[in-house]
């Protein structure tokens, strides 16, 4: 029952809310933003393990996990018995303050776990074609203009931002956006130019493939640390299933091209492969790990969550014993081959398992390779601090 384990747990099994505990008062408020994955309690397990737990899908309600509030302390139990005490993070302050246009800045950006996610632009393409092209389990179409504002100027990112590093201390800001034919990145490059000149924060970017290749070397201009690239599904099959607009417009070899290139361009570690983990068989899914990683690409792995709204909020999330092994690969292959992960500093992520979590999973320790990785976020933390004096 460590908490790496009990992590995936809860992402596969969900958490019932016991009457005792007082959830407005103590915590963060559940807010479903961008893709969904957000739609859960913010919690940090022991280990400063953060997680999201989903407490509102249906098979939340046949979960062993309850949270329970015993004697002023939020406890975990499991089928009754106590497994831990957790922390519920105190909503930020700067979720009720206004930018100055006036929009609330908990409807611009959103914390999960320690750093700031934005969707800066319209709603993503494949939900305004007739019929709809959307990835099925997607639920971007439900929330933009409802539990998050349709547009926001790069002004109101920039004070959002801002507001988030002087209460929290962020050191990472990641952008996503949908599929807009061709100019997907263009969309973000004034929101990213404005952060990264005014913060100096790291930056990341999740977006559709481009086409153009050296739109890339243009991230790279900006000052883009990190590129992910959401492939959702390795088998071709199941990839034209579940992302018809993803299969038909780009294709799951856009998605290789791109992240092959950027591999080149910023570098080992730097580029990661998005799949969701329980919509294909599980070799499939350890198939896709192991090629990214063959590349020097990370997989950034999420567990199905069967969202509300979304097309797929019938079906029932994967075992987990049937995720371990994934989550096991993904932290293996990465040491084996010397793929840098954990490195930067203060990115604790809460919708998904990090890949440096899989440490949980595995019993091979790879000690010197973990000595190795040790010394390069200490490095990478001293050159950090250094940058942001000089902004």
């Amino acid at each position: 029952m460590n908490p790496g384990y009990v992590k995936l747990d809860l992402f596969c099994r969900g958490l019932r809310i016991d009457k005792s505990c007082e959830l407005e008062k103590d915590g963060t408020p559940i807010l479903r933003t961008r893709g969904g994955l957000g739609s859960g309690l913010e919690m940090i397990l022991p280990e400063d393990v953060h997680v999201n737990a989903p407490v509102v899908e249906h098979f939340c309600l046949k979960s062993p996990y309850a949270l329970h509030k015993e004697n002023g302390r939020y406890v975990l139990r499991k089928a009754g018995d106590f497994v831990f005490e957790v922390t519920l993070p105190k909503e930020p302050k700067f979720y009720s303050q206004k930018a100055s246009s006036g929009k609330q800045m908990s409807r611009i950006g959103v914390m999960q776990g320690t750093y700031l996610a934005i969707y800066p632009t319209k709603v993503c393409g494949f939900w305004t074609m007739k019929p709809r092209q959307n990835c099925r389990f997607c639920s971007v179409g439900l929330t933009l203009g409802e539990t998050e504002e349709l547009e926001k100027t790069v002004e109101e990112v920039v004070e959002t931002v801002q507001a988030a590093r002087k209460e929290v201390g962020i050191t990472f800001v990641h952008f996503n956006t949908g599929f807009y034919e061709g100019t997907s990145l263009d969309e973000l490059e004034p929101y990213i130019r404005a952060v990264k000149e005014r913060t100096g924060l790291l930056i990341g970017v999740q977006c559709p493939p481009s086409k153009s290749l050296e739109k890339y070397d243009r991230l790279k201009e900006l000052g883009v640390n990190h590129v992910s690239f959401c492939l959702e599904i390795f088998d071709p099959r199941r990839f034209k299933e579940v992302c018809p607009g993803k299969h038909q417009y780009l294709g799951q070899k856009a998605y290789m091209d791109a992240m092959e290139y950027c591999v080149d361009l910023f570098g080992k570690g730097k580029v990661s492969g998005e799949i969701i983990a329980g919509l294909e068989r599980t070799e499939s899914t350890i198939e896709a790990i192991e090629h990214f990683a063959s590349k020097g690409i990370v997989s950034n792995v999420c567990v199905f969550r069967p969202c509300v709204g979304t097309d797929l909020e019938k079906e029932n999330p994967p075992r987990t014993d049937d995720m371990v092994p994934i989550f096991m690969r993904v932290y293996e292959v990465c040491l084996e081959n010397n793929i840098p992960i954990g490195i930067a500093p203060n990115i604790l992520v809460s919708i998904i398992m990090l890949p440096d979590e899989g440490k949980y999973l595995t019993e091979r320790r790879y000690l010197w390779k973990r000595v190795r990785l040790g010394i390069l976020k200490a490095l990478f933390r001293t050159y950090f601090k250094l940058k942001l004096l000089r902004v």
